[in-house]
């Protein structure tokens, strides 16, 4: 047995190239998300979801990729977990929106800072994982760290909190669900569509509606709300074939800081020490996770390098006592070694 053959240099470069495009189009939707005043965030949530189906749509008609809707509309289980998908990221997204357009830039990050510790704790819970004692430490640094933000803060980050538990809830019921980036995200707005186009058409109807009545690029920019939704799901797609696990988690924590810079450079949120000393503690919980995370990868390559070696001196040894008994059964054959074979 021969150790699988690493991918080609421009594979990994292509790889790490879309790992950061990706991570640093999430990082900078703050930016985006405030250009669609006068629109509120509901009409901006709706307007996401209408626009994504039609761009997630687009690209599958160009990649002719069909086939997997048949055999998921047979199957009951799977649809309902992807309705339960559709609704938690609707409530992701509509809280990151406002947190966004109402001036919580920071605490958006804080969520996807804290997202990993949310998803260990829903693996405990909800999986009946067992966590190693590094785990469990930066487990309790994360908790220290919500009290001592909201001591900061003078309430739970509670946006923080929703942003964090409703994605970690949504990876956990993604998992299940087995569809690839671009087939789920198809399925999960396709759900999301009729409450959002009925919301919309309520809108017009009422005359509360921006699409048609703030300008020609307002319009455009409500409606590329679904081409930088799917934009980056797809680069990430192709990302995560091409780079190991490891990688892909490490270039992750590259969204929430853009995020969390952009709050205070650019819309100048205020950070007094108590805050500091708070996401110091979310800061040193994720150090412990990704060294744990590294020296676990570490030792599992180790292991397995032993294991193919072990497997392939059982191989080699197998094949010379094999050849020796063929060749010294031969009348008047001359002796051959295993160095010699």
């Amino acid at each position: 047995m021969h150790p699988p053959v690493p991918p080609p240099r421009s594979e990994t470069r292509k790889g790490l190239l879309c790992s950061f495009a990706a991570y640093g189009l999430w990082g900078l939707f703050p930016l985006y998300w405030p250009l669609l005043d006068p629109a509120g965030p509901a009409e901006i949530l709706a307007h996401r979801m209408v626009w994504s189906l039609a761009a997630v749509l687009a690209v599958l008609a160009v990649t002719r990729r069909w086939a997997w809707i048949r055999p998921l509309l047979r199957q009951p289980r799977r649809l309902g977990l992807i309705a339960l998908c559709a609704t938690t990221i609707s409530v992701n997204w509509g809280v990151y929106i406002w947190g966004v357009n109402s001036g919580h830039v920071v605490e958006t990050s804080l969520g996807y800072f804290i997202n990993p510790l949310v998803s260990i704790a829903l693996g405990v819970a909800v999986l009946r994982e067992r966590l190693r004692p590094v785990q469990w430490a930066a487990v309790g640094v994360g908790a220290a760290a919500v009290l001592v933000l909201s001591l900061a803060y003078g309430r739970l980050p509670w946006i923080a909190l929703v942003l964090a538990a409703s994605f970690g809830t949504y990876s956990l019921l993604k998992k299940q669900v087995g569809l690839d980036g671009l087939e789920s995200m198809a399925a999960e707005t396709a759900v999301q569509f009729l409450p959002a186009a009925g919301f919309l058409v309520f809108l017009g109807a009422t005359g509360r509606s921006t699409f048609l009545t703030a300008g020609a690029g307002h319009t455009a920019l409500l409606m590329c709300s679904g081409a930088i939704t799917a934009l980056p799901l797809i680069l990430f797609g192709a990302a995560a074939v091409r780079l190991p696990l490891s990688v892909v988690g490490m270039v992750q924590y590259l969204a929430p800081t853009f995020q969390f810079v952009l709050g205070l450079v650019v819309f100048r949120e205020g950070m007094p020490p108590e805050r500091w000393a708070g996401f110091a503690l979310v800061w040193l919980a994720l150090a412990l996770l990704t060294w744990d995370a590294l020296r676990t990868a570490r030792r599992g390559r180790m292991e397995l390098r032993a294991a193919r070696q072990e497997a392939d001196a059982r191989a080699r040894t197998s094949g010379a006592g094999s050849f020796n008994t063929e060749v010294t059964s031969a009348p008047g054959a001359p002796e051959v070694t295993a160095q010699g074979q």
